[in-house]
């Protein structure tokens, strides 16, 4: 709640920050490198990061400061051009010619600069040209620390430009970031979605937390120049009214007496007496209380204009409208309130607050009529700028309470983040003009539209979902503009918010007010033909689907008929129609530019969903690149989340393990309970733990994908998770809810009768069945599987449809029967890709070629495990290896090395994730399909290996610093290989308390 601004009574040195500044500058002094120093106001980001620029190691790199502002305006990038134009006459002779585009942007440095090249048409390609010149200028420039701080205040231009740069920094940049986590906007990231570093990068994040009482005590010995420190007594009673916040501190140091602070007084009841600055409010009041009146005038105007302005700004402001102090006054007056340290010089003539909270205090100490005033003369001043800074003037208006000018002011800013790309700030212009409750039933109507239109594709939604339900509850409101917020708030809830049944019936409401609206009533319908909607039969989205087309066929604009055929090709897609994917291509390929690119962006998305849940993968690739160039030309965030959880699945499918699961949680972060995306994303971690025989992480996985709200989930999503939670089940032993969940999930497949849906399903319920004894019904499922696809292009049901007659040919005991039809199921598997798939009926066809007594099958049963192993499906290698052994039948020699030294060996280092996990030896022997002694002996050695006594150390070590298996043993606890990285420039036992970007807090290791 206190913010640190510039002292003259300051610590020299500083106190409590050992560790964190050699961290800082570790990371500094080994580039490339990206350091993330967190914490809240006041507690000593910018001081640690100057004293770590000033450490000898750091002094002979070239130092480039830059802050962001607390306003966000469309125009981006500004912090890193700011610290960018202080290179002028410090320039490289030789520097890349991408550089040129950096001419518009820079004045100061044009001429060290190349030429500037040729314009571009595309702003997606502009903006990546300008992302590589600003590389290209940071890496020609040599050994450079670039700090950036107060990143919570950072736009989005800014923010994907910084992450850029550190995707792939110059090999000699080191990268410092600042910010307040609890301030940071969305989703709470730095950079607004999740960052993993690159091979070879120091990556740290330095956590800052309130001092201690020793600090403290440290810190007012240091303020004071004391020759001893203060007493315990004293230390204690500083500590507990400042709770450690540097900033506090030093008020109230400053606060103390002289002779209390010579003689180090400790007598609360003196301390108790004193006028102490607990509050930012009463530490503001004490600096503003010795500025001259024209100095306090001065902050006053640098106060309502929020972020750092030029002396000119702040002199207009100053003025208003009926003449003011002269340029000099105003001049002496600035001049007085920085040497007071009350504002900041930011760079070349602009002054501002160091802190939001600093500017706020002085703000809310102003009287009403002199803060209406001074925003409405901040108001006059900025609007003879050019361009005008809108957001900032809609700001100015709502202060000075001039409603006609904020909703102008607002309404155009809305304007410009959309033409800009950033729809997001334009939903938070929109969404703070409807909350006010002052304009009237239309203008909220209208404005509500565009409000709509922009959160439809964004991932914010509660507070838009909220204002847009209290405008279509007005009745006075027309038809035709109800009916329109309603149809958005439908896709609100149906898309971002997952209520499916909810947005149903919003949506057919809207349809049935768009009447005079035809070209948005066959949206509506449109939406309603999507068939992972609800729980109805095909035809009912046939004839939706039919109905809008219908309307568009009249409609000229042509993002209807695009809107409205993709819809309907999605729909055909679904039920295995082979003449779709010819017609999809035709639809992206002859979008003209009349087209809205928004609904070709979300045709590609729909398109690569389907195809993922066809077996197309080949497809899905190609729809899903082109579905996320044209959602980020568009700046539609939710496309984009749609497109990366579909990715997912794919990966999944595909075998692409690696990473998954980090890259699913990252996934969750980012749209934090967006339902479509977060349901992939629940479902691929439910899969991968499922694998390593994870019961319980798996089993709440699938409930959280949909399982436990089948009304409100994506039907194909909730088919795959009926089919592994079934699975799942029969794996514990539960065959009488296994059963009961695939039959839950078959009569939906039924009702709806897009049977294409049902490949990951059906082999699961027909063995769950089987293993009931209720062959008939088995049979029954997959009959109706075959008759389901029959015609149909659906190429995973169609590999499924082998595997359900294996199981019901294994079941009626004709083994080899059933291994042709495994066989032929592993084939079709391995044409789609899909090797998880392809390796289980591999193994089931060895399983029953062993059983009738095959000696040939041992060598494919082998296969199938090694490739299970190359998945990372630790289980059913180990089920494999269990059957082989059952047979006595000699293991073939795994690949590596027999001897693993003090490394933990692929096996223990499983044991020892299930360990760490909680599982008894008993669960362990279960999920590896070894005997409990065996396990035991495992365990034992794990204990050994990693020197420690007891099971809860090794789960406490996991945690920390979990441990990654492979092939070549185990070295140190790590699930994945980045974890170490993090770390490994950073020396050994240099004290690190910081953790790994993404990690938990670790201790250091050496390199």
């Amino acid at each position: 709640m206190t913010v640190s601004l510039l002292h003259t009574l300051e610590s020299p040195v500083l106190v409590g920050r050992t560790g964190e500044l050699h961290s800082l500058a570790e990371a500094v002094t080994h580039p490339p490198s990206v350091a993330l120093v967190e914490g809240e106001a006041g507690i000593g980001k910018t001081r640690l990061i100057r004293e770590a620029l000033r450490h000898p190691s750091v002094r002979s790199r070239r130092i480039l400061v830059g802050s962001c502002r607390p306003l966000r305006e469309p125009f981006p990038y500004g912090p890193v051009f700011d610290l960018l134009r202080h290179l002028a006459g410090g320039l490289p002779a030789a520097l890349s010619p991408v550089c040129g585009a950096l001419r518009p942007y820079l004045p100061e440095l044009a001429d060290q600069l190349p030429p500037a090249p040729e314009p571009l048409h595309d702003p997606q390609a502009d903006r990546h040209r300008l992302f590589r010149a600003v590389r290209a200028l940071l890496d020609a420039l040599g050994e450079t620390a670039m700090v950036v701080e107060d990143l919570h205040w950072a736009d989005d231009g800014t923010r994907d430009l910084l992450r850029f740069l550190v995707d792939d920094p110059p090999d000699a940049l080191s990268v410092v970031l600042s910010y307040r986590r609890e301030e940071l906007p969305g989703t709470g990231l730095p950079f607004g979605r999740a960052y993993r570093h690159p091979p070879g990068t120091t990556a740290v994040v330095i956590p800052l937390d309130p001092l201690d009482v020793h600090a403290v005590s440290a810190m007012f010995t240091a303020l004071t120049g004391a020759s001893t420190r203060a007493s315990a007594t004293l230390a204690a009673e500083l500590h507990r009214r400042t709770a450690g916040i540097p900033f506090v501190v030093e008020e109230f140091v400053r606060a103390l007496p002289e002779d209390a602070r010579r003689e180090q007084l400790a007598e609360r009841e003196a301390l108790e007496a004193m006028a102490v600055p607990t509050l930012l409010q009463e530490a503001i009041a004490d600096r503003m209380s010795v500025l001259s009146p024209m100095a306090a005038a001065a902050v006053h105007a640098a106060c309502v204009l929020r972020v750092p302005a030029s002396e000119a700004l702040i002199a207009a402001v100053m003025r208003g409208t009926a003449g003011g102090p002269a340029a000099a006054e105003v001049s002496a007056a600035v001049r007085e309130a920085l040497l007071a340290g009350v504002l900041h010089e930011w760079g070349e003539d602009r002054y501002g607050f160091r802190y939001a909270l600093a500017q706020q205090a002085v703000h809310s100490s102003l009287p009403g009529p002199d803060r209406h005033r001074l925003h409405r003369q901040a108001m006059c001043a900025l609007a003879t700028q050019d361009p005008q800074p809108l957001v900032q003037l809609a700001y100015h208006a709502r202060q000075a309470g001039e409603l006609t000018q904020w909703q102008g002011y607002g309404e155009a800013a809305a304007s410009s983040a959309r033409e800009t790309g950033d729809p997001a700030l334009a939903v938070g212009v929109l969404e703070e003009l409807l909350s006010d409750g002052r304009l009237g039933r239309l203008e909220c109507a209208r404005i509500a539209v565009e409000l709509s239109r922009d959160a439809v594709v964004g991932l914010t939604h509660r507070r838009a979902t909220a204002l847009l339900r209290g405008i279509v509850r007005d009745r006075h409101i027309p038809d035709g503009i109800r009916g329109e917020i309603r149809l958005n708030l439908g896709l609100l809830l149906h898309n971002q918010a997952g209520r499916y049944e909810e947005g149903r019936i919003v949506t057919e409401l809207a349809v049935e007010e768009l009447r005079e609206r035809p070209a948005l009533a066959a949206r509506g319908m449109a939406s309603l033909a999507m068939p992972g909607w609800g729980d109805h039969p095909y035809h009912v989205y046939e004839r939706w689907i039919e109905q809008a087309e219908r309307l568009a066929a009249q409609e000229p604009d042509p993002s209807v008929c695009t809107a409205v055929r993709a819809n309907h090709l999605t729909l055909t897609m679904c039920s295995g129609d082979p003449t779709a994917w010819a017609q999809a291509e035709r639809l992206i390929g002859t979008a003209g530019p009349g087209t809205d690119r928004r609904q070709v962006a979300r045709a590609c998305g729909n398109f690569a969903d389907a195809a993922v849940c066809l077996g197309h993968y080949r497809a899905a690739h190609c729809f899903r690149r082109q579905a996320r160039q044209l959602a980020a030309e568009c700046g539609a965030a939710f496309f984009e989340g749609i497109v990366e959880g579909t990715a997912l699945r794919l990966d999944w499918y595909e075998g692409r393990w690696q990473g998954l699961a980090e890259r699913a949680r990252h996934i969750l972060d980012v749209v934090q309970g967006v339902s479509g995306i977060a349901a992939d994303a629940h479902l691929v971690l439910g899969l991968l733990a499922s694998t390593l025989g994870e019961w319980d992480e798996a089993a709440t996985e699938l409930q959280a994908a949909g399982l436990a709200d089948p009304a409100n989930t994506p039907a194909p999503i909730l088919a795959t998770a009926s089919g592994a939670m079934a699975r799942l089940l029969q794996a514990r032993g539960e065959t009488a809810r296994a059963r009961t969940e695939a039959e839950r999930g078959i009569a939906r497949i039924r009702r709806k009768g897009i049977w294409s849906w049902a490949g990951d399903l059906a082999p699961m319920a027909v063995a769950a069945l089987v293993r009931s004894g209720r062959l008939p019904d088995a049979e029954q499922v997959a009959d109706a599987l075959a008759e389901g696809i029959a015609g149909r292009d659906a190429p995973l049901a169609a590999a499924a449809l082998p595997a359900c007659r294996g199981i019901l040919a294994a079941g009626r005991g004709r083994t080899e029967e059933a291994a042709a039809a495994f066989e032929a199921a592993r084939r079709a598997y391995a044409v789609l890709p899909q090797p998880y798939s392809a390796a289980r009926a591999g193994e089931a066809a060895a399983r029953c070629r062993l059983t009738a007594g095959d000696s040939g099958a041992a060598g494919q049963l082998a296969v199938a495990a090694d490739r299970f192993t190359e998945l990372g499906a630790i289980r059913d290698a180990a089920r494999c290896r269990r059957v082989l052994r059952g047979q006595n039948i000699p293991l073939p020699s795994r690949r590596g090395r027999r001897g693993y030294g003090d490394q933990l060996s692929p096996r223990e280092g499983e044991v020892a994730r299930l360990v760490a996990l909680g599982h008894t030896n008993r669960e362990i022997a279960d999920v590896l399909f070894l005997s409990p002694r065996t396990v035991e002996h495992h365990v034992a050695k794990v204990l050994c290996k990693l020197n420690v006594s007891s099971r809860a150390e090794v789960t406490r070590m996991w945690h920390a610093a979990p441990v990654e298996a492979n092939s070549a043993g185990v070295t140190a606890p790590g699930r994945a290989a980045s974890d170490r990285a993090d770390r490994a420039s950073l020396g050994r036992g240099v004290p690190l308390p910081a953790r790994p970007i993404g990690g938990p807090a670790v201790r250091p290791r050496g390199t």
